[in-house]
């Protein structure tokens, strides 16, 4: 199957026209030359435009959080049995996988603010849907529908932030997005705990969406986007609006100007050309990251926290809900603290040791309960292992594989490379939420072994192959690739 090129992550890869005049007119009556970027003006817009477009990721952390406390009401009020309550949970990552795919053609076509609003219109029809639920076939489609919405905004979020965003605060506010998937994941737990699930469904499922649709109408659009669709006053327009009235923005225009020009002399790349041998480095790292992210077992643990905990004999599987939930917001802060100063490649490696060894132990928990060894401790072993392992991925391989995954890849396979590495992620996610409940009833010890086994050669990858791209301009990543 071919995979035509779809949005350019930096560079805004739209339309092949030809643009060869300068967007920005050096001697414009409204740009001092000589005056500095004010950096209060710079920030302001790029902070309110990114706090808008994650409204996207909270919606797909409350979609991929729901089924978790809502699985003990929903299996007794359908009468669903363990296999069908797994579709139900996972079946979210199959329309993750065709939202993904069709997500950079989505993009190209009508903006990143156009595909934030489809997405956002389509997770609403999914939640209703769930909400007017009787039975497992409308449960199903809704789920599958909030699945393509968060398809979409998994590759646009992302996207739209680093196209925004100053170099130097790059990291941080691509890292956001992370932040608040685990954000809407966590209000998902803690509010499940207190409401019905169709009350979840209506609050954490609709609420983002409107926020976003809301706030679209006052942020501009991803000034790389308009200049690739050579719309030329729009492209200015938003640039300046993104860096403030006052800054000098003829570097930055005529850098992208420049970049553009480049990709517009490039061919359009398919999905072949990503075996070429000057490519392979690229798409192996992005790639590899993501397969690293799902193989730890994160969609498995956290689609089912609450279930592992009763499994596990915690006294009260809610308290291990809401520990899961607290435990990954201020963690997730200390890894955009820290993802400017200390690095992508150092983060992943402390991630990846925290996830192995969490899994370590709350396999070892289940262990001794099957064995009759220290059976009063294996309770607290357990949620111990799973709340280490959340709080270490947390810190790295949640945010940092798709912050790579929008600086790596050379300008002309970015968006081919890009949709593989979405489409190989939630196929990873729908492996791993299909068969975990499937597993943990064969041999829960032998599950979370198996986990920790994958992060060792995870840990191995990231070690041996992952660069450090913090501190570089994007131009300066994907020449250096």
């Amino acid at each position: 199957m071919t995979i035509t090129l779809h949005a350019d992550v930096e560079n805004g890869d739209t339309s092949r026209e030809n643009l060869k005049e300068p967007f920005i007119d050096n001697t414009s009556k409204n740009v001092n030359n000589s005056e500095a970027t004010d950096p209060n003006a710079s920030i302001k817009m790029a902070l309110f435009s990114t706090a808008v477009a994650v409204c996207g990721s909270t919606e797909f952390g409350a979609c991929v959080g729901f089924s978790a406390p809502a699985q003990a009401a929903i299996c007794n009020d359908l009468d669903l049995s363990v296999a069908e309550y797994s579709l139900f949970g996972s079946i979210i990552t199959i329309g993750a996988m065709i939202g993904a795919v069709t997500s950079g053609r989505i993009a190209d076509t009508v903006g990143r603010k156009g595909a934030m609003a489809l997405s956002s219109v389509i997770c609403i029809a999914g939640w209703l849907a769930i909400y007017e639920a009787m039975g497992s076939v409308l449960l199903d489609t809704g789920r599958f529908f909030t699945g393509y919405g968060i398809g979409i905004f998994t590759f646009v979020v992302p996207v739209y932030i680093a196209e925004i965003s100053p170099k130097e605060l790059r990291g941080g506010l691509t890292t956001l997005n992370q932040f608040m998937i685990v954000t809407g994941s966590s209000i998902s737990f803690l509010l499940g705990t207190v409401v019905s699930w169709r009350t979840l469904a209506l609050t954490t499922g609709l609420a983002p969406c409107i926020l976003l649709i809301a706030g679209l109408f006052f942020i501009p659009e991803s000034p790389r986007w308009l200049a690739n669709a050579g719309r030329k006053v729009e492209f200015e327009q938003a640039l300046r609006k993104l860096r403030g009235p006052k800054a000098n923005i003829d570097a930055e225009a005529n850098e992208i100007h420049e970049s553009i020009l480049t990709l517009h002399r490039l061919p359009d790349a398919t999905l072949l050309d990503l075996f070429e041998p000057e490519y392979i480095k690229p798409v192996m790292i992005s790639v590899g990251l993501m397969i690293c992210q799902q193989s730890g077992g994160i969609n498995g643990i956290g689609f089912y926290a609450s279930e592992t905990f009763q499994f596990a004999g915690l006294k009260s599987a809610k308290t291990g809900t809401i520990a899961y939930a607290l435990i990954q917001i201020p963690i997730t802060i200390v890894g955009m603290v820290l993802i400017d100063k200390a690095g992508r490649r150092i983060l992943l490696l402390i991630s990846t040791c925290g996830t192995c060894f969490g899994c370590f132990v709350t396999g070892t928990a289940f262990f001794f309960k099957n064995q009759g060894i220290l059976l009063e401790w294996v309770p607290f072993l357990a949620a111990s292992g799973v709340l280490m392992f959340i709080a270490w991925f947390s810190v790295g391989m949640g945010a940092i594989p798709w912050l790579i995954m929008s600086e790596i890849f050379p300008l002309h396979i970015k968006g081919v490379a890009g949709s593989l590495a979405c489409i190989v992620n939630w196929m990873g996610a729908w492996v791993v939420s299909y068969s975990f409940n499937f597993l943990v009833n064969w041999n829960p010890a032998g599950t979370f072994w198996l986990f920790s086994g994958f992060g060792i050669f995870n840990l191995i990858f990231v070690a041996k192959c992952v660069p450090e791209t913090k501190g570089k301009s994007l131009e300066e990543i994907q020449a250096s690739l």
